[in-house]
């Protein structure tokens, strides 16, 4: 059977790309599914992106809607308004900005099995400015230390997901720190990922919102907040649970 899937992307900044990328995910999701919708969250984008939504959602069908934010709330608040929106079995996100092609949507489609939950893409080739790859790199391999993330790319936003999974983790960002909260939560609970490889592409049109010093001061912040919340205290808890468990054996053996 064909799966039902919500397709949704983040909008800030994307007038120049979003109407291609929904047209896109439209014709591609009439290839590898019979029940899906496609949904733009616009984060109160100050160009003309909402204009150009609304445009489209005169002459789209209804698979096609929009939520659109009165005030920016970052790059989180864009995901977790994303996966409140879908209705479908599976969730797929990738950013509006046109970097990723959504039609290889159909490679992670052809991983979908009774074996998998997650679904993750991977960047064959970061088409970037030099110091934004190195950034980039120093930076995933950073995270998937620190969290110990077994998948290879937790910086590439082209993912297909269970929208069960949603019902068990709750994602709680408003940043951009929401990409390894997302992965780390969902490899914690013990849900079954995949990987498949997916080309990125220059940036056409707007400018990156998170390379920038203070940006990147101001994440990193949050990324230590986000360490002693999902390492440390989650070793601790483990830690009590293991004792406690080992003393309630002990007790009924004596």
């Amino acid at each position: 059977m064909k799966p039902s899937i919500s397709v949704f992307f983040p909008c800030y900044n994307d007038a120049g790309t979003i109407a291609a990328m929904v047209i896109r995910a439209l014709q591609t999701l009439r290839e590898i599914s019979d029940d899906y919708e496609v949904i733009v969250v616009n984060d109160a984008s100050p160009d003309d992106a909402l204009q150009i939504l609304n445009e489209l959602s005169c002459v789209l069908p209804p698979t096609f809607r929009i939520v659109s934010h009165e005030k920016n709330r970052g790059y989180g608040g864009v995901i977790r308004s994303g996966v409140a929106a879908a209705t479908k079995e599976w969730v797929f996100y990738t950013d509006g900005d046109a970097q990723y092609d959504v039609r290889e949507l159909k490679l992670l489609a052809e991983k979908i099995s009774d074996d998998v939950d997650f679904i993750n893409g991977w960047k064959i080739k970061r088409r970037d400015p030099a110091h934004r790859i190195w950034i980039g790199l120093a930076y995933q391999y950073f995270i998937k230390f620190i969290f110990d993330l077994k998948i290879r790319d937790v910086d590439c936003d082209f993912r297909l997901m269970r929208r069960a999974i949603f019902d068990v983790i709750e994602l709680e960002s408003n940043s951009g720190t929401i990409t390894f909260e997302l992965v780390k939560k969902a490899q914690d609970a013990g849900y079954r990922f995949a990987e498949m490889p997916v080309h990125h592409f220059y940036r056409q049109y707007g400018e990156s919102q998170f390379f920038n010093f203070s940006r990147v001061g101001a994440t990193l912040i949050r990324v230590f907040r986000w360490w002693w919340r999902l390492v440390v205290q989650q070793e601790a808890v483990k830690a009590y649970r293991a004792k406690r468990d080992t003393q309630i054996v002990a007790k009924r053996a004596g």
